[in-house]
């Protein structure tokens, strides 16, 4: 029984590379993190993680060079066994690239910074991802199936696009680990997607402006001040805590916060009658001068 659902769902599709690829990519992150914290620690073997030259060679490089290694031989040709090999290369590629995400995003070693974090969550969602093709739900490549799994198979895909289409819209909305836990609980995307987003997110930037952009404000300061705490114990876990000071690497998320600041003040002059002063951030742009 275990034997025919193994050729079924994963040698009839075709799905064996994709399947050493997902181990690949989950030990090779693990085994990652491992090492890193280890570096970080000053303890084993990679405690001196330093070339020859004095140049620290980040694993992304070998990433790149793996995933590129993985695909021209994936583009080789489907047959047995170079597409499997393809599979677990791309696999340790990925992994190596998207452990150092936040630092290709922002052109900055931010490895051990709050910006870190966001190549841990890139990676779950990644896992995710790759898990939910494992499942067995597509309707395509299995042979002989009955109108009922067919039926069942397409119900489950048609839900999958919309909760992508609602995880695609709550990473837009700057709320990346409800896009995370969206994977696993679909019901967090239905909720999330539709509320505001957060006031330095895309969203927030192409569609918000005055009193919107202002209770984007609060809400997010309410959430981060009763939730952000609690939620960070998890990805401390995983990655490690941080232990730098996040660099000054985004002057546009700055210039947006004081941006923010600004529409601030104009809401509360419309709803005071009065001009108001900048509350909190000494960086906030001063009151318009009385006329």
């Amino acid at each position: 029984m275990e034997g025919d659902w193994w050729y079924d769902n994963i040698i009839e599709p075709g799905k064996l590379p994709l399947l050493l690829l997902f181990g690949a990519f989950v030990v090779t992150f693990v085994l990652t993190r491992v090492i890193t914290r280890m570096i970080r620690a000053g303890i084993g073997p990679f405690k001196n993680n330093v070339s020859a030259s004095g140049v620290h060679i980040h694993h992304a490089v070998p990433g790149i060079i793996l995933l590129i290694i993985g695909a021209l031989m994936a583009v080789r040709g489907p047959e047995s066994p170079w597409i499997e090999i393809a599979g677990v290369i791309c696999g340790i590629g990925m992994s190596l690239i998207l452990d150092e995400f936040a630092l290709i995003l922002h052109l900055e070693d931010v490895y051990w910074t709050d910006e870190g974090r966001i190549s841990v969550e890139l990676t779950g969602l990644t896992v995710a991802c790759i898990g939910f093709v494992m499942l067995g739900t597509s309707p395509l490549g299995v042979d002989d199936l009955t109108v009922g799994e067919l039926n069942i198979r397409i119900t489950v895909i048609t839900g999958l696009v919309i909760n992508a289409l609602l995880i695609v819209t709550c990473l837009l909305k700057g709320k990346y680990r409800a896009a995370l836990i969206s994977c696993f609980v679909p019901l967090v995307a239905w909720f999330c997607g539709i509320r505001l987003a957060r006031p330095t997110s895309w969203w927030a930037r192409k569609f918000y402006r005055g009193k919107r952009m202002a209770r984007a404000v609060r809400r997010a300061e309410n959430f981060d001040r009763h939730w952000d705490s609690k939620a960070r114990w998890m990805s401390d876990l995983i990655a490690g805590a941080p232990s730098e000071p996040d660099p000054a690497i985004d002057r546009q998320e700055d210039e947006h916060k004081e941006l923010v600041q600004q529409q601030l003040i104009a809401v509360k002059e419309d709803t005071a009658g009065v001009p108001a002063l900048p509350e909190g951030n000494p960086r906030s742009v001063s009151a318009p001068p009385a006329t």
